[in-house]
């Protein structure tokens, strides 16, 4: 071997092992359960540039530099473009290739893939040699490992669930075409599964919508769009196409993943969901045509009536509904047309635009101001559509499903919230509404309903016969939610009342309420003790006090 060759090496081997020794410490100590991780390495290049050799052990970031440096001998210069094809490359690969399949540094140290390149920046042009490798021993073994965990941890009923960590590693295999097909039919049933046995547990849940969408987003941008687009800027997403899009004919089959990918995005990234089916039109998809104009064909996309009209996309989950007339009978047509949509299996989730010239919104304190909560709140000061709002409630109200007017937040709502609520404050004809929708809500995540009983006391005051539904309300708040400033139970019917709800409760539950209304169990001993308050009175709040204890 040439001598500046075996030193440029020799160089370069000696700080990889010193930087490869130290990470397989760390990488050994968290790896060994992680059956869905085949191993943590997977890029090495080697550079020459600014007169220093540099040395990255992960793919580098366009906005930071992290390789590691060293100053190279004046062999440099005896390095020529042919003893870098010929003897440097051949020689590195062999050494890097050898430890790549060895288990030298642990056997989860290198992935089942390895990207090496080599590059030079020389005077009169520049040089680079890419490679990669693949371990197919180790590929085959990820291979069986994924159909086990498929078999094992997706398909199973409840209680069965993958780890946090494999739910990640599955997220990004899925996308990976050594591993699964990229084709919807393939993947799209395993997502579904996933998702259902997730969807009582919203954080698991979001974070496994984040984790698939982002790795479909990162296919998206670092495989299929670079074919035929170039991206102008890092941190945009602005593509513009290589050649005349005419000539590009792209794969059938790769252009339908596209567009399904775009479509599950969207899930997260509504406005790139957006960008990439215009895109596709742009490769030449009917059916991403058809999604913008029309949605899936599912569902009439337009309604005229002689008061309003709505138009409705379920690809984008979306309805537009346009006052034409500020009177009932458009928020009735309205109301029909959504409900009928629900019925036939339009996206419980959806996002309303609302053009109406009337401003009005529910009294509840941090509700999200959007159009569809004005949509309702507007319906609302209609009685003669209260039924027609019940209606609508029945069909949309589903556990741990979550309206799209909002980002998600403390904001978020249970679909069904804004007429449920409304209904509930402005007639005494939907309490058992109002208490389905409370036993029906995610109490862990959606806070809105926690200032609900405070806004009904105000609409009702306080009577006995309001104690079912107002213990129904309490209990469905939140764990942060306050005691109740304007429930005054300083009335023998009301208190009575109260006890005779809480006797068939549970005892977490009456200290629930308790709590909600008394602030803590030490308030409630004071007015049992207080003489001001009346002895029977006092006599039911000592009852109360046993419930708990």
């Amino acid at each position: 071997m040439y001598v500046a060759v075996q030193r440029f090496l020799d160089d370069v081997w000696n700080e990889l092992m010193t930087v490869y020794y130290k990470e397989s410490e760390r990488i050994n100590g968290f790896i060994d359960n992680r059956a869905l991780q085949a191993g943590v390495k997977d890029y090495l290049q080697v550079a020459w540039r600014d007169g220093k050799i540099h040395i990255d052990v992960e793919e580098p970031l366009d906005w930071t530099d992290s390789s590691y440096k060293i100053e190279a001998g004046s062999y440099i210069a005896e390095l020529t473009d042919e003893l870098i094809r010929s003897e440097l490359y051949p020689a590195l690969r062999k050494r890097l290739e050898e430890l790549f399949v060895s288990e030298k540094l642990g056997p989860r140290f290198f992935d089942y893939r390895f990207q090496l390149i080599l590059s030079f920046k020389m005077e009169d042009e520049d040089l680079t040699i890419s490679e990669q490798l693949v371990n197919e021993e180790k590929l085959n073994q990820l291979r069986q490992s994924l159909q086990k965990f498929i078999e094992f941890k997706i398909m199973p009923d409840l209680p069965v669930l993958p780890s946090v960590d494999d739910q990640f590693f599955f997220s990004r295999h899925l996308l990976n075409p050594d591993l699964m097909k990229q084709e919807e039919a393939a993947l799209d049933p395993l997502i579904h599964r996933l998702s259902d046995k997730l969807r009582s547990n919203r954080e698991r849940f979001n974070e496994w919508t984040g984790q698939y969408t982002l790795a479909m987003d990162d296919w998206v941008q670092n495989v299929y769009l670079p074919r035929y687009f170039i991206r102008t800027d890092s941190f945009t997403i602005d593509w513009t196409p290589k050649e005349d899009i005419a000539l590009m004919n792209p794969n059938a089959e790769g252009l339908s993943f596209f567009v399904y990918a775009a479509l599950q995005i969207g899930k997260t990234k509504p406005d790139t969901r957006g960008q990439y089916l215009k895109l596709a039109v742009q490769l030449g998809s009917k059916q991403a045509t058809e999604y913008i104009q029309r949605g899936s064909g599912k569902f009439d996309p337009v309604y005229k009536g002689s008061s309003a009209e709505i138009h409705n996309n379920d690809v984008t989950q979306t309805i537009e509904v346009r006052i034409l007339t500020e009177e009932e009978k458009a928020y009735g047509e309205a109301l029909d047309q959504i409900t009928e949509l629900l019925e036939k299996g339009f996206p419980k989730e959806y996002k309303l635009k609302l053009k109406s010239k009337q401003k009005n919104y529910l009294p509840l304190k941090k509700m999200a101001k959007s159009g569809l909560h004005q949509f309702f709140a507007v319906a609302l000061t209609y009685p003669a559509l209260y039924s027609k709002l019940a209606a609508y409630a029945n069909i949309a109200m589903e556990p741990y499903a979550w309206y799209k007017d909002t980002e998600p937040s403390e904001k978020s709502v249970m679909p069904g919230t804004y007429a449920v609520l409304g209904l509930g404050l402005y007639s005494k004809e939907y309490f058992s509404l109002v208490s389905r929708y409370m036993k029906m809500v995610d109490t862990e995540h959606q806070m809105i309903q926690d200032s609900y009983a405070e806004a009904f006391i105000d609409a009702h005051g306080m009577e006995p016969e309001l104690m079912p539904v107002l213990v129904d309300i309490l209990l469905a708040g939140n764990e942060e939610a306050r005691p109740v400033k304007n429930f005054v139970d300083d009335r023998i019917e009301v208190a009575e009342a109260l006890l005779h709800e809480l006797l068939s409760k549970e005892i977490y539950e009456r200290e629930q309420v308790l709590y909600r209304i008394f602030g803590s169990r030490a308030k409630l001993e004071k007015v049992v003790k207080t003489e001001q308050t009346e002895l029977e009175l006092r006599a039911i709040f000592a009852k109360l006090l046993t419930l708990t204890s």
